[in-house]
């Protein structure tokens, strides 16, 4: 760091005190997430308000200082490394949930608002904020959107970006605009405030926003059914679409992950199990209750090795409390875990196993396929033991294989995680040179300067 970029920082330390930080320990402590790959920043802001970010970056803009916005740093691609040093800005601080409104129904939060939180506060007003990524326990509501993050539960109800009504966004030149707003419907000028989300910190700093609740559904039900192949778990699946239900989740594991999850949790139901299925539905009781029943019969015609039936919420959070110890449970093979979280059209899904397989054999590689099965997205992991000659070099020959195929078979190389660092190789690939230089001309008219998150893809 030279000597004027350090003489900048040292002034924006004066101009916000207690929200500038230089010592050695904070800066590490903010240089990445929970990817490989850290870059250490030059100084970490944490502001309170939309005032200090505006000041931040307004200063940042003038004197041409990079600044990394993130969350809680629970993201999986090095979307918050700062590659370029700079100012790691960190809105932890603003997690506020401001108003929740019964008869609006929206809900007006900071960004750092922890998302399962948030929705047991909603939730208590019997109010409903379906998105459900697996880390809500940890991330927050504005890294949600800066990501467009999903869940099990997007099958059914959306991803973020479709409860976002309003944002209040800081720009590079610091000024605070708010879009959108807290209608349900809203065509006023062009639908900036979904520009912002999935941007992944490129494009301004998310400080505020308005989020649409729907009702609560008074009662769940699932089905966890374990499968001899993964072809009788795909067609049931198939089924259950084409009899005309809609599941609020479906989701599906792999042979390797489930004797992972095995052995973890101890579930002898597991053990030589090849595929396994949950399907979850929600609405009212009398309905949900029959409604099981009748996917239940479907799923049967497909001679499934098992079928547990959870009736409630109660019995329904034992079932998701197994799925959500999936991906701990491939962390505990000792294998490093390369986690693609590919989608695929749905009439894909069998394909897309078939090919898995065929990548494993080709390249002297476990992979551990599971994931959101009802819309396609499926989290391809590449597991890799680096201690092994050639690991490193056949993993990315494997992981440039399966991005190849993903993108020829019609499907998207990340469903939630976003590009970051970790897919900016196959960026080039996934999109068009005409939809690349749509990105940088966004980014340039909204950046000039481009000193938001540089490094990354675009």
């Amino acid at each position: 760091m030279n000597a004027t970029f350090s003489n900048s920082l040292r002034r924006l330390k004066k101009l916000l005190p207690g929200e500038i930080f230089l010592e050695p320990a904070t800066l590490t402590k903010y240089s990445g997430d929970k990817w490989f790959a850290t870059h250490q920043p030059d100084a970490v802001a944490l502001p309170r308000s939309a005032k200090s970010v505006s000041k931040i970056l307004a200063f940042a803009h003038k004197n041409k200082i990079p600044v990394t916005p993130r969350g809680a740093g629970h993201g999986y691609v090095g979307g918050c490394v700062p590659m370029h040093g700079g100012i790691a800005l960190s809105t932890e601080r603003m997690g506020k949930i401001l108003e929740i409104n019964t008869k609006d129904f929206v809900a007006v939060v900071q960004p750092a608002v922890n998302t399962a939180e948030f929705q047991a506060a909603v939730e208590k007003q019997k109010l409903f904020y379906p998105p459900d990524p697996a880390s809500r326990a940890n991330n927050s509501l504005g890294g949600n959107i800066a990501t467009n993050a999903g869940g099990p539960r997007c099958l059914k109800y959306g991803v973020t970006r479709d409860y976002v009504l309003g944002l209040e966004v800081v720009l590079t030149n610091g000024d605070i605009v708010k879009l959108g707003g807290r209608t349900h419907k809203n065509k006023t000028g062009f639908d900036l405030h979904r520009l912002f989300v999935g941007s992944e910190g490129l494009l301004g700093v998310i400080t505020e926003a308005t989020l649409k609740l729907i009702p609560l559904p008074p009662f769940r039900a699932n089905l966890a059914i374990g499968f001899n192949s993964m072809n009788s778990a795909v067609r049931a699946l198939q089924s259950i679409f084409a009899a005309g239900f809609l599941p609020c989740a479906a989701e599906l594991a792999d042979e390797f992950t489930l004797a992972a999850a095995a052995k973890r949790t101890g579930s002898r139901r597991l053990l030589g199990c090849k595929a396994h299925l949950i399907v979850e539905l929600d609405g009212q009781e009398n309905s949900v209750r029959g409604e099981i029943f009748a996917v239940e019969k479907i799923v049967r015609a497909q001679k499934p090795l098992f079928v547990e039936r959870g009736l409630g919420a109660e019995e329904c959070e034992k079932v998701w409390q197994l799925r959500r110890e999936f991906s701990y449970a491939l962390r505990d093979t000792g294998l490093t875990k390369l986690n693609e979280d590919i989608v695929v059209p749905r009439g894909r899904l069998e394909d897309l196993f078939k090919f898995a397989a065929a990548l494993q054999k080709k390249h002297g590689l476990q992979l551990a396929c599971f994931g959101h099965a009802g819309d396609g997205n499926i989290h391809t992991n590449v597991m890799v033991d680096y201690t092994l000659p050639g690991a490193k070099v056949r993993s990315e020959k494997c992981l440039d294989e399966l991005f190849r195929w993903v993108i020829a078979s019609g499907g998207a190389i990340t469903g939630e995680h976003g590009i970051g660092i970790a897919k900016k190789r196959w960026w080039p690939q996934a999109v068009s040179k005409e939809s690349q230089a749509l990105h940088r001309r966004l980014k340039t008219a909204l950046d000039p300067n481009g000193i938001l998150n540089p490094g990354k893809f675009v």
